[in-house]
Formats: structure tokens, C-alpha cells, sequence
């Protein structure tokens, strides 16, 4: 590759990066709204679109970040090397909160579940206590108090699963990164 079309692969890879960090800046405003005005435990059509479309940034971010570490791997200029590590950078931190953010709504949705759950449990047994000691009354407590056990079960396997996932993706950016830096 000629020095000439070398720098312009390498402008054209760099713009691609800063569109691509602007677009991802933008939908990561939205989302951090999204999460702090979220209160409820259903995941809607909105929630769902911005989580893919910044899925898909980051996915194309990398790539691109990808194809500026081969070409710097290959003879590429230390102006380059250094705008890619910006753009490492730059991804890593647009990485991980998002991640955070996605961690921080399941978070809410979990516990808008539970208190919903609370409150039936909470129902049914303001309904027991206010009737007679029938079978069908005694079925109900038992039902209650295995929806609130089951509510509380499913919380704690989704903190586990949410910080696991964190951990693994933290460890894979760190990776990425120290891999990056070797070059």
C-alpha cells in the first residue's frame, strides 16, 4: 500500500471512529434517561432498540478499532498508534457503561418485580387473615408465602448472574486492552 493511500485508509478509519463514538454518545444519553426514569418491570420496544442499536455500535466501533490496530501493525504512523489508543480508550469506557447501565435497569425491573410480588403476597394475606380457617384459605397462605420464597430466589440468581456477566466482561475488556498496548 502506497504511503498517500495508506494515511487516507487511516483518516477515513479515524472519522469512521469519531462518527461512530458520536452516535454511540448520543444513544448512551438516551439510554442513561431510559434507566433513570425506568420504574417499571416490563421491558418495552424503546429499551429494547437503543439496547441493540448501542450492541451494534459497539460492535462496529471495535471492528473498526480492529482494522486501525492491523494497519498500525503493519508499518501504520505513530500519529495513528497513539489516536488508536484514544479510541481504545474511548470504547472501553463506552463498554463498560453500558454494561453498568443495562446491569443498573435489570436491576430496578428485578426489584419493581419483587415489590409487586410483596404486594400480592401482602394481599393474600390480608384476605386469609379476614376469613375463616378453611382448607382453601390454608392453600392460599402456602401459595403466598412459595410466590414470595420463588420472588426472592429469582432476585438473588439475577444479582448473581448480572455481577458474573460484569465480571467476565470487564475481565475480556481488560484483555482487549493490555492485547492492544502489547502491539
Amino acid at each position: 500500500m502506497c504511503l498517500a493511500h495508506g494515511t487516507l485508509y487511516a483518516n477515513r478509519l479515524c472519522m469512521q471512529a469519531r462518527k461512530l463514538e458520536a452516535q454511540l454518545d448520543e444513544q448512551m444519553n438516551s439510554y442513561r434517561k431510559l434507566v433513570s426514569a425506568k420504574a417499571s418491570t416490563k421491558v418495552d420496544a424503546a429499551e429494547n432498540d437503543l439496547e441493540s442499536g448501542l450492541d451494534r455500535l459497539l460492535k462496529q466501533l471495535q471492528q473498526v478499532n480492529s482494522q486501525m490496530q492491523a494497519w498500525v501493525s503493519s508499518g501504520g504512523s505513530e500519529m495513528v498508534s497513539h489516536t488508536l489508543i484514544r479510541h481504545q480508550e474511548i470504547l472501553q469506557d463506552l463498554t463498560q457503561e453500558f454494561h453498568r447501565l443495562r446491569a443498573s435497569l435489570r436491576a430496578k425491573q428485578e426489584h419493581a418485580s419483587l415489590l409487586e410480588d410483596f404486594r400480592e403476597f401482602d394481599r393474600t394475606r390480608l384476605d386469609l387473615e379476614g376469613g375463616v380457617g378453611s382448607t382453601e384459605q390454608a392453600l392460599l397462605k402456602e401459595h403466598a408465602s412459595i410466590s414470595r420464597s420463588t420472588g426472592q430466589l429469582k432476585q438473588l440468581l439475577v444479582h448473581l448472574f448480572f455481577n458474573v456477566q460484569l465480571l467476565g466482561e470487564s475481565i475480556q475488556s481488560s484483555a482487549m486492552l493490555a492485547a492492544a498496548f502489547q502491539r
